[in-house]
């Protein structure tokens, strides 16, 4: 097998809690989960393209599109199953029908396209050069005062608004973007989850922290596509 190979895992269920087929919905002119597909395929350090879907209308467009589809079963399919478990399904599946056992997996979400052409690219070579176990994509959070509510009282999370610092004085904060994760396969075995041993983090610009998540969400992203992707790929 060949053991230096970086697959993409795609996952695109057919069904959505706030916008019915969401990973077709229209966006720029194509579907939204083709946004994904195309970061993925134009991107040299990937080998390999999957899509896994419980959908056949999905599954269709991503083979039309150039990815590979792994059929996935409906019991990890709803709305409560997580991520992780598509993802090891689709890697149990590909090592059982093809020769290869991948050295990376790149997981990406349909629903975070701010991508830039060369931010997945990057985001390896990161990677690699910090000799990481697990990898995610975040942008700064800048200025987010936030709050958590708890026994009908309220709790300053990520400052204290007893001693409020200016904002050149805060520290930097990151927020976990959605839209790249890169781990080695035998860490999501291992502990069931795409982050852990050591962590590192490819840091994205602010608009890239934008994800689909509602139809109002559509309208803002479409934006930020037409302003720094479309025509820049």
């Amino acid at each position: 097998m060949d053991k230096h190979y970086v697959i993409a895992i795609i996952p695109a269920r057919g069904g959505s809690v706030g916008i019915p087929k969401k990973n077709l919905m229209p966006l720029c002119g194509r579907p939204l989960l083709g946004w994904t597909i195309d970061h993925a395929l134009q991107t040299a350090e990937i080998d390999q393209v999957y899509v896994s879907t419980d959908d056949d209308e999905i599954a269709e467009y991503a083979i039309s599109r150039g990815a590979q589809v792994i059929k996935r079963p409906a019991d990890i399919s709803g709305g409560a199953a997580n991520s992780e478990s598509a993802i090891q399904h689709a890697l149990t599946n590909i090592k059982a029908t093809s020769n290869c056992d991948p050295d990376l997996v790149v997981f990406l979400q349909a629903t975070s396209p701010l991508r830039k052409n060369d931010d997945i690219g990057a985001a390896i070579d990161l990677f690699r050069s910090v000799k990481a176990d697990s990898l995610f994509s975040s942008s700064v959070a800048a200025d987010l005062t936030i709050w958590n509510k708890d026994n009908g009282g309220w709790e300053s999370i990520n400052f204290d608004y007893k001693n409020r610092k200016t904002r050149q004085a805060a520290p930097t904060q990151f927020v976990e973007n959605g839209s790249i994760y890169i781990f080695r396969p035998e860490l999501l075995t291992q502990t069931g989850n795409r982050l852990g041993g050591k962590i590192e983090s490819y840091v994205m610009a602010p608009w890239q922290v934008h994800e689909i998540d509602v139809e109002q969400d559509a309208e803002l992203i479409e934006y930020y596509m037409e302003k720094y992707i479309i025509g820049k790929e």
